[in-house]
């Protein structure tokens, strides 16, 4: 018990010395005080901005997708716990992305749609900006890169639909956006599997496992809740 104890607090210590930390406090305190914000201010539109950066975000994704890939064909194994300067830089960029996604939140929030900032929303956007960074600076291996080529494929198609209703907002959305949430929530049972054959055989980080677990949890309550059981009230 005591030895479990003293590695949860180096890990926190080691999270909470992470330079990502003072941006995942700000974006919290933000969060907190966007009631205020939006009693005092009207919304915005934003469509212009919005159309150029989920694009931008589609692209980004693609270009980390391709670094990823061409890092762990280098590495040869999707369980190795090495990295390559492929993969350190993609690495970087995908950590980039991850702080320049903090954005969703933003836009939700000058357009008075706090109602979209639900705790799936904060959870995944605050997590993720301090494990990439924690993965850049202490594991960027082609093991760790595997989920996160996943994800990036993932997002190429979620922020090419956001994009696409941001520019065509009177077509009514796409008839996919059910389908993205499905490969959501494929991409972190894969991811779950990856990690847990990681953790028994590999040496992975069990933390991992219970991320994702929790990440799998999140995403398949989401999708009950505004497909399944809406469906089934109809």
């Amino acid at each position: 018990m005591a030895v479990l104890s003293e590695r949860f607090y180096h890990v926190l210590g080691t999270f909470t010395g992470l330079q990502s930390f003072p941006v995942m406090v700000v974006y919290l305190i933000l969060i907190g005080l966007s009631p205020l914000y939006q009693r005092m201010t009207k919304p915005y539109s934003l469509r212009q901005i919005m159309v150029v950066y989920n694009y931008t975000c589609s692209f980004i994704s693609g270009c980390t997708l391709l670094g990823f890939i061409a890092g762990m064909v280098t590495s040869g194994s999707i369980f190795l716990k090495e990295g390559n300067d492929l993969l350190k830089n993609s690495f970087f960029l995908y950590w980039c992305t991850k702080n320049l996604e903090l954005l969703d939140t933003l836009f939700m929030i000058l357009r008075h749609k706090r109602r979209q900032i639900s705790f799936l929303h904060v959870y995944h956007h605050a997590s993720m900006v301090l494990l990439t960074d924690f993965a850049f600076h202490y594991s960027p291996w082609a093991g760790i890169a595997f989920g996160l080529s996943i994800n990036s494929f993932v997002h190429v198609c979620l922020y090419y639909y956001y994009g696409y209703t941001a520019q065509k907002p009177l077509s009514g959305a796409p008839t996919w956006k059910r389908h993205i949430t499905e490969l959501q929530i494929t991409q972190f049972l894969i991811g779950l599997v990856h990690n847990t054959i990681g953790y028994f055989h590999h040496g992975f980080c069990v933390y991992s496992m219970f991320y994702g677990a929790s990440m799998l949890y999140l995403f398949s309550t989401f999708y009950y809740n505004a497909f399944l059981r809406k469906r089934k009230g109809e």
